[in-house]
């Protein structure tokens, strides 16, 4: 019976303690400190009766900047909301950086019924306050000096000074944050920009971060919410993955049987992790997109950015009236290349309906030493766009036997990219147009739709008689007739493995039957 009488005195004085404290710093009101900043009125903490939490409110009391952290993120929700237990917060928010679908780290933020929604919830944009600067996610940047890169679209027309809050090993440093825009925003209101905020003595680490103004009150920090910091540790060896692809954005998607050729041509070319960023798509599309989630192979990001802004249709403000380019596809780009910056070897950039294939190899495994040994390691590898109309199925030529493929694919939704073998003709004047692009991402600042706007060591053309990229899709060239477009039947050479490949994902899926 000893130590249960111990541990109840614990209790009592751990009672007093917390509402001594929260007294005092009601009465007090002290000028905000670098490392300690001033705390609004707090409630006192409810003390559970369980030996456990008895020796984790003990802990927390020793601990106290957590809590309290915690505990003003929940504060003018407009009810009391139960806290977490501070080792339990600790372990989402100081625990593995693994990306989550749709996680861009936060602790806590204001959901729209006025309820505070903890980490792990699918929610995708911080607000700062008194801006109309949205934050989308936060990377450390170990190329530059040691920094925190925040990844944010903004209205361009704002020039606020930002202050950069930043959490280490239980403290609260601030530093002064420096933000430039990317230069592709194609004169659209808003645009993608960095927050750059630099590290400071004492905080090296930080394992959160949150972004105010300058001329932010002190209460406004105190409600401020916080993004985990990701990409904590460069490793360049040992990484999960050879090749990623990122796709962006997917929004209104209901080409079920493309997709699911372009994902099996993508593992035969080596792939072995895709990221999609789902805006919208039809039931048929979300029933592959589990199944492939399932798998490991795809990653889907709920990409929510019409909650906030209205992104445009289309590429110039005369193309479609908008907040932002295309649906927002460049800060989606730019948040790809971060998160996966440290886990691939390399990464392409580029849409569901395309493909960039090796001319004299099959694969990219085998592709990716020759464009190193020819044009440099590094660099950013660009493939020449094809436009393979799918509105023009011609027969090849008469030399040429097609492959059989499946009869029950005309059962399903979409385009089959195998009845599609004849491409617009290149031509000087859209030779450059719609290449896409291959890059270590580690060499890569900042990417854009079509090439990088900065990286480490530039760009190189690809001879297209050693890859170049098959894009499946409308007409472009309207004015072209059939007889003038040209035979290429290099896809052909997958044909077999891949109508194999996708027949097994369509029985699995349950549009054909088993």
């Amino acid at each position: 019976m000893i130590p249960v009488i111990v541990i109840i005195v614990s209790l009592n004085r751990l009672n007093y303690w917390t509402d001594s404290y929260y007294s005092y710093r009601m009465q007090i009101k002290r000028p905000v400190e670098q490392h300690e900043p001033r705390l609004p009125d707090l409630p006192s903490v409810v003390i559970a009766s369980t030996t456990l939490e008895i020796c984790l409110k003990i802990r927390i009391r020793k601990n106290r900047t957590q809590i309290q952290t915690e505990l003003i993120k929940k504060q003018g929700t407009g009810e009391r909301i139960k806290h977490m237990q501070g080792a339990d917060w600790l372990e989402k928010t100081q625990g593995s950086h693994r990306s989550d679908a749709g996680d861009v780290g936060q602790v806590w933020r204001k959901s729209e019924d006025g309820k505070a929604v903890p980490q792990g919830e699918k929610v995708s944009f911080v607000g700062v306050n008194g801006t109309k600067t949205l934050l989308l996610s936060a990377y450390m940047e170990h190329r530059k000096g040691r920094q925190v890169r925040v990844i944010a679209v903004a209205l361009r027309s704002e020039t606020p000074v930002y202050r950069c809050l930043l959490y280490c090993e239980e403290k609260l440093y601030i530093s002064e944050g420096d933000s430039e825009f990317h230069d592709d925003h194609f004169d659209f209101a808003y645009g993608t920009a960095d927050i750059m905020c630099p590290l400071i003595s004492g905080c090296e680490t930080p394992s959160l971060i949150s972004v105010t103004t300058a001329a932010a009150s002190s209460e406004d920090s105190h409600h401020a919410v916080f993004l985990e910091v990701k990409n904590q540790k460069a490793e360049s060896v040992s990484l999960p993955y050879n090749f990623t692809v990122c796709i962006s954005t997917m929004f209104d998607f209901t080409n079920v049987l493309q997709l699911v050729q372009s994902l099996e041509m993508m593992q035969l070319l080596g792939v072995n992790r895709v990221v999609i960023y789902k805006t919208s798509c039809s039931p048929e599309t979300q029933r592959i997109l589990d199944y492939y989630t399932k798998t490991g192979l795809v990653e889907v990001i709920p990409w929510t950015i019409s909650r906030y802004l209205k992104p445009s249709k289309g590429w110039l403000p005369l193309h479609g009236p908008g907040d932002l380019h295309y649906y927002g596809q460049i800060p989606v780009l730019n948040d790809c290349v971060y998160r996966y910056m440290y886990q691939t070897r390399y990464m392409s950039l580029q849409d569901i309906d395309e493909l960039i294939l090796p001319q004299s190899v099959d694969s990219w495994l085998d592709l990716l030493p020759l464009l190193e040994k020819k044009y440099g390691v590094n660099k950013c590898y660009m493939f020449e766009n094809n436009v393979f109309p799918n509105t023009v199925a011609l027969p090849p030529p008469a030399s040429q036997i097609l492959p059989p493929h499946s009869i029950s694919w005309q059962k399903v939704p979409g385009v089959n990219i195998l009845d599609h073998l004849y491409h617009e003709p290149i031509t000087k004047e859209n030779h450059n147009n719609g290449y896409k692009i291959i890059v270590n991402p580690q060499a890569v600042f900042r990417p854009t739709v079509h090439g990088l706007l900065e990286s480490e060591k530039g760009c190189s053309w690809i001879d297209r008689n050693i890859a170049r990229m098959y894009h499946t899709r409308a007409a472009v060239q309207k004015q072209l007739k059939p007889d003038q477009l040209i035979y290429d039947g290099r896809l052909l050479r997958y044909s077999a493995r891949l109508t194999s490949a996708v027949n097994t994902v369509l029985k699995d899926t349950g549009f054909l039957p088993t």
